[in-house]
């Protein structure tokens, strides 16, 4: 395993295992929209998984990445449902400071939504509470329903979540029995595209959303949309943030190069991908922020420059040095604005 005395810093994107399987259809069973391919036809680096033994957490994941590294400040940036797969961003070391800039990262998926069947969860794994027959449908049906979806909408989330509610999830709530209330929040569908349908049950969609919207519930709110139920059948990340499954290593791969010694390898630079503006900063400047300093920085820094704006700071070598937050426009004699280092990674 990786060695105990060294420690990690950095990014190590994960190619999460799930549960599902799924398999390309006959092109004569399928029924595909023009510009898309025959399903599935997932981002460069996608496989197809096989069913685990058990369901494979995102805890699972963190678990056996601390006992391979050696490793124990780990943190990852968004939660993947056990059935799911695909990317799944952990922050080592020092990156566990950056965790809450990766976490409203948008997301992108492919989905299979089976109509006829609802479960209490939403997706495959739960309990059947609603069966229906399903019309007889068409490629302009479900667009039609789909359309209602996209753009800025508000999303009931399932009441089997890991959102919290009086300091505990949902879902624990529910396995005991005890009402539990969820309310809409606001979510964003930036594309939603129907790769195939494949009658008489099975529509296959990607999605690209914002960060905390939930699939299943999108599934169960097509299914009725399309004067059904439906649940959740397969579930794979392909993207998330700027990290796609081209920049993913399985977890046999993370084993192995633990046991080599190479884990280092894998590991991406602190910053890396961040969706923020970045600023490099010079020797004076890293010594007056890592002191703590409030330091004017002359206009324009980073564009749209204004106060409560976060901006990514390097150094002349292009290393991650920490975050700056843009407090106010200076005050005369001095042009430009105040900024100061909200986290700091390197010793002054």
């Amino acid at each position: 395993m990786h060695k105990r005395d060294q420690e990690l810093h950095g990014l190590l994107i994960v190619d999460k295992p799930g549960q599902q399987t799924t398999s390309a259809p006959a092109e004569a069973d399928a029924v595909g929209v023009a510009e898309a391919p025959t399903m599935p036809q997932p981002l460069a680096g996608t496989s197809v998984r096989k069913p685990t033994n058990r369901d494979f957490t995102s805890h699972d994941v963190v678990q056996v990445v601390r006992r391979w590294s050696g490793q124990r400040q780990i943190g990852h940036t968004g939660t993947l449902d056990p059935m799911a797969s695909g990317v799944l961003v952990l922050c080592l070391g020092a990156a566990t400071r950056l965790v809450e800039y990766y976490q409203g990262h948008a997301k992108q998926y492919y989905a299979e939504i089976v109509l006829g069947r609802a479960t209490d969860t939403y997706d495959a794994t739960g309990v059947t509470s609603a069966t229906a027959e399903i019309p007889p449908l068409t490629l302009a049906q479900i667009e039609n329903a789909l359309q209602q979806f996209r753009g800025d909408v508000l999303q009931l989330p399932p009441i089997y979540s890991a959102l919290k509610q009086g300091g505990e999830t949902l879902y624990q709530k529910a396995r005991r029995g005890e009402a539990v209330t969820v309310t809409p929040r606001p979510v964003s569908f930036y594309q939603i595209d129907l790769l195939a349908y494949r009658p008489p049950d099975r529509v296959c969609l990607r999605i690209h959303c914002s960060a905390g919207t939930y699939i299943r519930s999108l599934a169960y709110d097509l299914g009725l949309a399309l004067q059904t139920v439906a649940h959740l059948a397969v579930l794979r990340r392909e993207a998330a943030g700027q990290f796609t499954l081209a920049d993913a290593h399985s977890l046999a791969e993370i084993e192995q190069m633990a046991q080599q010694g190479r884990l280092t390898e894998l590991l991406r630079p602190l910053g890396d991908g961040l969706d923020m503006p970045s600023i490099q900063l010079d020797d004076e400047l890293l010594r007056r922020f890592g002191h703590g300093q409030k330091v004017v920085l002359a206009s324009p820094a980073i564009a749209n420059e204004e106060p409560d704006r976060l901006a990514a700071g390097y150094d002349s070598q292009g290393r991650s040095v920490g975050i700056l937050r843009c407090l106010a426009a200076a005050t005369p004699p001095h042009s430009g604005f105040v900024w100061k280092a909200e986290k700091w990674f390197i010793q002054s």
